[in-house]
């Protein structure tokens, strides 16, 4: 398929857990927005975004038919869904696998691999109606080492593979699927899944410093907004990760066996074995887009 420029302006996006950024900035585009959301608030919290341009369905993207609902209340309100954005998503609290709560593999899974497969299948035929697009939020730990957060980091690969899957099965339709990759971003996942957490900050230590610079939520929203704009199939920010991703085979090949020998990382993996092995809740993740 040819890419070709998209205007978002007059388009209705309908966005999981997109209850921040992303909507606003497409709202400040000329988009209707749909806001697809657990919380009970969603509603009143779209209404204060744009009473005219912004509609809040509440829906649990890991029950299909609660998403089929709010597609048709979309459609009722706007009339079409033009761009559908999977970014629901949540992060559990660091752990090995080896201590990992079968229940905590089971939330993040169903949240952040079966709610995407949910949200794609429920706006597809719209979708494909008005030759719109898919935007599928991965993360850069569908290519870097998982370890700590490996349902997290499965699940993101996860991702990654479905919209490139899509990206062909679509291309006929005149349908584009646009993968979004975001490393650490300013947000109150980060803030309490990673600053909250110690050690957290070892295992990442192994990583260049540069690499782990945080990106505000605001720019994490431009750089989706305009590579909607581009139809890109893919969205990387900040921009510094991808030359890791092009050459991904060679860098995991490099950093994998030097994880295993690095004293703090193992030292923190330890621990990790140590801590409780209550289950904790999973985090609500708003992705750093929204």
């Amino acid at each position: 398929m040819t890419r070709q420029s998209y205007d978002v302006g007059g388009k209705v996006v309908l966005i999981t857990g997109g209850t921040g950024g992303i909507a606003r900035e497409l709202l400040r585009r000329g988009a209707k927005v749909a806001i697809v959301d657990i919380g009970p608030e969603t509603p009143t919290i779209a209404a204060r975004m744009s009473p005219q341009s912004a509609f809040g369905v509440v829906a649990d993207v890991r029950v299909r038919s609660t998403l089929d609902l709010a597609v048709a209340e979309v459609v009722d309100r706007f009339g079409r869904v033009d761009v559908a954005i999977a970014n629901a998503g949540i992060l559990s609290r660091a752990a090995t696998l080896r201590t990992t709560p079968a229940s905590s593999l089971e939330s993040v899974l169903a949240v952040n691999v079966t709610g995407v497969v949910n949200t794609v299948q429920a706006t597809m035929e719209q979708v494909i109606a008005h030759g719109g697009q898919f935007v599928l939020i991965s993360s850069v730990f569908a290519f870097l080492n998982g370890m700590g957060t490996i349902p997290y980091a499965m699940s993101k690969a996860a991702v990654e593979q479905l919209g490139r899957g899509l990206r062909v099965e679509l291309a006929a339709h005149g349908v584009s699927t646009t993968v979004a990759y975001f490393s650490l971003i300013d947000t109150d996942m980060i803030k309490h899944g990673v600053d909250d957490d110690p050690l957290v900050d070892d295992l990442l230590a192994a990583l260049p410093r540069p690499l782990l610079k945080r990106l505000p939520p605001a720019s994490a929203a431009t750089a989706l907004a305009d590579g909607l704009a581009r139809r890109a199939p893919r969205v990387m920010a900040p921009r510094r990760w991808q030359p890791v991703s092009a050459l991904r085979g060679i860098v995991s090949a490099a950093l994998d066996p030097r994880l295993v020998r690095d004293p703090r990382t193992q030292a923190a993996l330890a621990e990790l074995d140590r801590r409780a092995t209550a289950a904790t809740p999973p985090i609500p993740q708003p992705k750093g887009t929204t």
